[in-house]
């Protein structure tokens, strides 16, 4: 019988529990280990999750035998440096999102020698939840008839501006931490067109209370193969807003909620006036995601958010800068 998948943490993150703690329950793997800065904090969190093994640095867990991947949800600005840590600690990786601080930061885990094929994910958990794979094979089976429309709103209030969101050395921006997801959901709308994303424009507004190179709002327009527009907004200041819309020449296809679909898996599809919503499933996005790691790690399966797209991603999130007027991320890598 196959040994559970062993997990460990690297931080003691609010994020860690939704993203591998309760999914690593629900698909039979273990977390078995958890590292932070400081110990009392490591053990604090091991206590009250039900983990066996707390450290008080991310390098004692790292050599840890027992650890097979880590999850690593450093602040952005880290996410490198602990992946290109693990994978020579010998750990498969499941990375948070954004991948790096930007492309030339992604392309050093590429050039890191993985003579052992080590897994490197990166957790745009999303793409695993049966209602976005069924939106995927509505637009790729032309059901819309000719897509002429897509929009991505990736939204929320976040009026802490002590948050790592809003820091730049920290790697932040609206762009970086939610404008990824949008980035990524019309490159795979492009791809399920038979095609690739072409950018177009971006604009980013600023708060005037936090570092102006730190994006509160970005704007992202784009073309879809065939010429359809994509508009593809984030924002740090709200409202709430977390939907894709594909528009067609009969009609559209709405998720009202792609990242909480454990609370809305509504996939409302309106063809030549008839509305029919479907529904998927509530079992968490993360849970989804976890079961397609242990494949990867277990029997080698395939999965498409690897390093490649990593980078292909990273590059994006860069062209948005630039094309927005913004300086790109920093590396503090040497």
């Amino acid at each position: 019988m196959t040994q559970p998948l062993r997990i460990g943490i690297l931080g003691a993150a609010r994020i860690a529990e939704r993203a591998v703690i309760q999914p690593a329950r629900a698909v039979g793997a273990e977390v078995v280990a958890v590292a932070a800065r400081d110990l009392s904090r490591a053990e604090s969190y091991a206590a009250g999750h039900g983990i066996a093994r707390a450290y008080g640095s991310y390098d004692e867990l790292l050599a840890d035998p027992d650890v097979e991947i880590v999850y690593n949800p450093t602040p952005n600005s880290e996410h490198v440096r602990w992946t290109l840590a693990a994978l020579r600690a010998g750990k498969h990786v499941l990375s948070e999102k954004p991948f790096a601080s930007n492309a030339a930061e992604a392309r050093l885990v590429a050039r890191e020698p993985n003579p052992d094929d080590l897994v490197v994910f990166e957790g745009f958990h999303y793409r695993y939840h049966p209602t976005y794979l069924r939106l995927l094979e509505l637009v790729s089976s032309q059901a819309l008839g000719e897509v002429t429309h897509l929009d991505v709103h990736m939204k929320f209030d976040c009026t802490d501006l002590g948050d790592i969101r809003w820091s730049w050395p920290l790697s932040g921006g609206s762009l970086m931490d939610l404008g990824c997801y949008n980035l990524h959901v019309a490159a795979d709308i492009a791809a399920a067109l038979g095609g690739t994303l072409h950018l177009a424009s971006a604009v980013a507004t600023e708060n005037p209370d936090a570092d102006p190179r730190v994006d509160a709002t970005a704007v992202v327009t784009a073309e879809l193969p065939g010429g359809a527009p994509a508009v593809l907004e984030c924002s740090l200041e709200g409202p709430d807003d977390m939907s894709i819309l594909v528009t067609g020449t009969r009609g559209t296809i709405l998720q009202p909620n792609f990242i909480n679909v454990s609370t809305d898996d509504r996939l409302v599809v309106t063809l030549d006036g008839q509305e029919t919503v479907e529904r998927h499933g509530t079992t968490s996005t993360y849970t989804h995601q976890l079961e397609v790691v242990q494949a990867a790690v277990r029997d080698g399966a395939a999965f498409p958010t690897g390093l490649a797209n990593a980078i292909a991603m990273m590059e994006r999130i860069d062209d948005c800068y630039r094309l927005a007027g913004l300086p790109l991320r920093q590396s503090t890598l040497p």
